[in-house]
């Protein structure tokens, strides 16, 4: 398993890249934007982590803005914590034979979402390609947000 990202929501890009960026000290590596979705994803590093920001997509802060408003009120600004894992149907397999509810199951082989006790959302995203798709996980309904 390997630390990615932790997303933060974001409701204004330019004051959130003055104080990550100008202020905190952090470093623009990689951004995205999905009209579609109708949202922009901005990837941060630390200065020393730069370099395996850029190579490896690790460790990062994830700036989420969603371009339609919305109230984050109650915690909601903050996202999740991500980790790529080498088998996704493996690790979801033993985290509910552990008692860990999947609230979005690895239904296309690539991303899972569990929650912590304390209701923290954990990003679980295959290593590599995504996986075949395959049963018990491919009809699987999500079990809640995430």
């Amino acid at each position: 398993m390997r630390y990615l990202h932790t997303m933060i929501r974001v409701a204004d890009v330019d004051a959130s890249l003055d104080f990550y960026c100008n202020k905190l000290g952090l470093k623009e590596v990689r951004r995205y934007e999905n009209e579609q979705g109708r949202f922009t994803l901005i990837f941060l590093a630390a200065p020393e982590d730069e370099q395996s920001g850029i190579a490896d997509k690790a460790p990062l802060v994830e700036l989420t803005y969603n371009w339609d408003p919305e109230d984050y009120k109650g915690g909601r600004n903050f996202g999740h914590l991500a980790y790529e894992v080498d088998d996704i149907y493996a690790t979801c397999q033993r985290l509910m034979d552990n008692g860990v509810t999947i609230n979005r199951p690895p239904r296309d082989g690539n991303m899972a979402f569990v929650r912590s006790p304390d209701g923290i959302s954990i990003e679980l995203l295959q290593k590599g390609p995504a996986k075949a798709k395959a049963e018990p996980w491919a009809s699987m309904a999500n079990t809640g947000s995430w």
